[in-house]
């Protein structure tokens, strides 16, 4: 079973968007960023997203590890 992370890509001109996305989408969407591709497309929960990758600024992701207690 593929572990999910939530990620944040920020944008020029400070928009961010917040997804989650398994490893597989996580690997693609890197090498997408370190490629000369411009348009990138992403599968995540909610549907697919097209990404100008030449706008992304960043890229924070976060594992999702379930935490129980306070």
């Amino acid at each position: 079973m593929a572990s999910l992370h939530k990620i944040e890509i920020g944008f020029e001109g400070g928009q961010v968007v917040p997804v989650r996305i398994d490893d597989n989408q996580l690997a693609l969407l890197r090498a997408g960023l370190t490629s000369e591709s411009k348009a990138h497309e992403v599968t995540y929960e909610e549907g697919t997203l097209i990404l100008d990758l030449s706008k992304v600024i960043f890229l924070r992701v976060t594992s999702s590890a379930q935490k129980i207690g306070f």
